[in-house]
């Protein structure tokens, strides 16, 4: 059946979901919701330009007036990281299914309200870590579940990248640690979230944050960590927003006993090493993977099949994106309390962040 879905928030990050369902089969946008009626009309015009044909988008200012609309079977909410969680819940007893963009909540409470509701309303939930849709990250999963990288000792993520006090004063809700939630929670996550599914579940965690720039924010400028995973191999985050003069990219390292897997690059687009014991490099394969750029299309068709048939499950449901937020919360409460935490955690939200000598 075609999926109708309506669109919570009309900003930057709203193309790519627009993009992906003028490019999916079986979706269809019905909707638009956001307080400026001309991020609306652009949202409007941008997905009919990709879909190449005019159809008809209502519009609603108020995203709970488009939740009665009973022709609506699916949200996507692209709103700002504090309203994640509560447009969520709405929609979810509301009877929609839900796409969420990153980060799914800034508690792990809200979080758990999210698993609960979505499972008491039987709707998908599914939580935007595309990354792991990419091609080439398919097939690093695929080969260490088939153990051709050995037992896993180390995994490493770097993130490096720029973000300037512009940047922070065009929104107000950035930069702060009740609405925003912090640069590993929205600049980091996504990488973060791939070490976790290549490493597994989360032991112990250590980490440090600092705060060096700009006193009108409150979140983190550096963020490093040391990660436990609980098959004994270790993991390294380093992440950092003060990179100048821009972007310099992210990086993600596999070592295994049997191979090595690094991948660079402003968007993980290069590989500077894959050596698997035995194997010969097929670089054509592989550079067929990496130019592969529909991880969001691939993420949408994955949350069609869910929709429309009882034996398809997502691959990032409320419960697996829970697993890269809560490393992260883990590293924040060890920066917090200056100590080792073990997870699971028992509660954390990045509003804790606030007793942060400095903050």
């Amino acid at each position: 059946m075609v999926v109708r879905f309506g669109l919570v928030g009309c900003g930057y990050i709203s193309k790519k979901h627009l993009l992906a369902l003028a490019s999916s089969k079986g979706a269809e946008l019905a909707a638009v919701s956001d307080l400026s009626h001309e991020r609306m009309e652009e949202a409007k015009q941008y997905y009919q330009e990709s879909l190449g044909q005019k159809t008809p988008i209502k519009f609603y200012k108020n995203y709970t007036e488009m939740l009665k609309d009973e022709e609506i079977d699916s949200v996507i909410i692209a709103s700002f990281s504090g309203l994640h969680a509560q447009m969520a819940n709405a929609a979810l007893l509301a009877n929609k299914h839900v796409i969420l963009e990153k980060p799914m909540a800034l508690s792990l409470k809200e979080a758990d309200e999210l698993i609960h509701q979505a499972q008491n309303q039987n709707k998908e939930f599914m939580i935007c870590h595309q990354l792991r849709f990419m091609p080439i990250m398919q097939k690093i999963k695929n080969m260490i579940d088939d153990g051709k990288l050995g037992k896993l000792f180390l995994g490493v993520c770097s993130i490096r990248i720029n973000r300037s006090p512009e940047y922070y004063s065009l929104a107000s809700w950035r930069g702060k640690w009740e609405s925003d939630g912090g640069m590993l929670i929205n600049q980091g996550i996504h990488v973060i979230d791939l070490l976790q599914w290549f490493l597994g579940d989360v032991e112990t965690v250590y980490g440090e944050t600092t705060q060096y720039l700009s006193q009108e924010k409150e979140t983190e400028d550096v963020a490093v960590g040391v990660i436990s995973f609980c098959n004994q191999a270790k993991g390294i985050v380093e992440a950092n927003i003060v990179t100048q003069p821009n972007n310099f990219g992210y990086s993600l390292s596999l070592f295994g006993e049997k191979g090595t897997i690094c991948i660079e690059g402003p968007s993980l687009n290069k590989i500077s090493r894959w050596f698997i014991e035995g194997e010969e490099v097929n670089n054509e394969e592989l550079n067929h993977l990496l130019n592969d750029k529909n991880e969001e299309i691939y993420m949408y068709e994955n949350f069609l099949e869910a929709v429309n048939f009882a034996d398809k499950h997502l691959l990032i449901d409320g419960k697996e994106g829970k697993k890269a937020l809560e490393l992260i919360f883990a590293l924040y409460q060890s920066s917090l309390n200056h100590e080792v935490v073990n997870c699971p955690l028992e509660a954390f939200a990045t509003s804790d962040m606030n007793r942060k000598e400095g903050n």
